[in-house]
């Protein structure tokens, strides 16, 4: 277990058990319009720098999330929250949820049931990305 802070959270990662959870996991599958636009850019390392940094530290491909959401338009794109579950718990605090405003988004850790991540190890939370993405497909958004 690694102890590192995440989004002013002192958390204790399990990167054995991320890792071997994320090598054996399938990409987002949803193929509505909004979730495709997530994986080209996720697919393309498109997203922002400091998210993939987070991501790369944790051996963890982008277009994994174990999450995708569209929240509707935004100034510059589309706003999309992405969740990402790594093994391991939040140490610093007793917070539902915890995030973080930065420059490009939010970023933050909470605990979800959600079971967008069959067969994770437990225990675990979600690093969750909100952010600004452009539209990129070559369709129309609809």
């Amino acid at each position: 277990m690694t102890e590192r802070d995440l989004f002013g959270l002192r958390v204790e990662i399990d990167e054995e058990a991320t890792r071997a959870w994320y090598a054996q996991a399938d990409e987002w599958d949803c193929d509505c319009g909004d979730c495709r636009n997530f994986l080209k850019l996720a697919q393309g390392r498109t997203l922002p720098t400091p998210v993939l940094e987070i991501l790369d530290g944790l051996d963890i491909p982008p277009e994994k999330s174990t999450d995708v959401c569209e929240y509707g338009p935004e100034e510059g794109g589309r706003h999309y929250g992405l969740c990402y579950r790594i093994a391991g718990k939040i140490l610093s605090s007793d917070e539902q949820r915890h995030s973080a405003q930065l420059d490009w988004g939010r970023g933050g850790c909470f605990h979800d049931t959600y079971p967008g991540a069959p067969g994770f190890p437990e225990p675990n939370f979600d690093l969750y990305f909100s952010l600004v993405l452009p539209w990129v497909l070559d369709e129309p958004r609809g």
